[in-house]
């Protein structure tokens, strides 16, 4: 994988925490150019000067022409792994409009946006590039209190297999990751009280959330040329949850 990403070009959004931040120091040990976009300013100037060499931009996702003037500023790339997301808890019946388009808005929309910018440079430059989308396994099982969560990834998923099958022509593989509950900061936080926890817990075969590098290591694996005859795949980090 290293010597495959030595000198590659790589886009992540929201890449100043959580898998993104995993995902944009491992593309940097292995010798990618990586440029992180995000709208937390303060997040982006620390990784800034903790890591002078990775490129950074503040930009909010959720307002469309902005970001497209925003990533069209950033040139051509290799690879991208649209990570920046929200989750919005709520039930069914409390479900309001503001709450599913702010959702909408940012884990569907925002895909759709970059990836258009970045697909057609690709195809302008002859680029046979790779994109990852981060999704969820609540795309593919109800989860309690997600509704817009789960059917904003549902989308993603959609998405994910129709960009696989119109820039395949293009040379560009297009697939997305599915994790379950992941340890990031947060995760740690809203998953380490028991009584939350031993529900979904009970419901993975090997008996564990999963960790930030887990993940990773799936994106880089989809984003390299390991994985060059795969494309329009879902794939599950998620210790067997889908498999029950």
């Amino acid at each position: 994988m290293d010597k495959y990403f030595k000198g590659k070009k790589i886009l992540v959004t929201g890449g100043c925490q959580g898998i993104g931040r995993g995902t944009v120091l491992e593309l940097w040990r292995q010798g990618a150019n990586v440029v992180t976009v995000s709208n937390n300013k303060e997040n982006l100037d620390k990784l800034k000067k903790e890591y002078p060499t990775i490129e950074v931009a503040y930009v909010d996702l959720r307002d469309w022409d902005k970001t497209r003037e925003v990533i069209d500023s950033l040139g051509v790339f290799d690879g991208l792994v649209n990570n920046a997301g929200i989750a919005i808890v709520e039930p069914f019946l409390e479900c309001d409009r503001a709450s599913f388009r702010e959702t909408i808005s940012v884990n569907v929309e925002a895909i759709l946006n970059v990836s258009q910018i970045v697909a057609r440079k690709m195809i302008a430059n002859n680029i046979k590039g790779s994109i990852v989308n981060i999704s969820s396994q609540a795309s593919k099982a109800a989860l309690r209190d997600h509704v817009v969560y789960c059917a904003s990834k549902g989308a993603v998923d959609a998405m994910t297999r129709v960009m696989a099958l119109e820039l395949g022509e293009h040379g560009i593989r297009v697939n997305s990751v599915n994790p379950t509950v992941i340890m990031t900061e947060l995760g740690r936080k809203v998953w380490s009280e028991p009584s939350k926890s031993e529900g979904m817990l009970s419901k993975i075969p090997l008996g564990r959330f999963g960790e930030v590098q887990e993940v990773v290591t799936a994106i880089l694996f989809l984003l390299g040329d390991g994985a060059s005859m795969i494309s329009g795949v879902q794939l599950p980090v998620d210790g067997g949850f889908l498999a029950t």
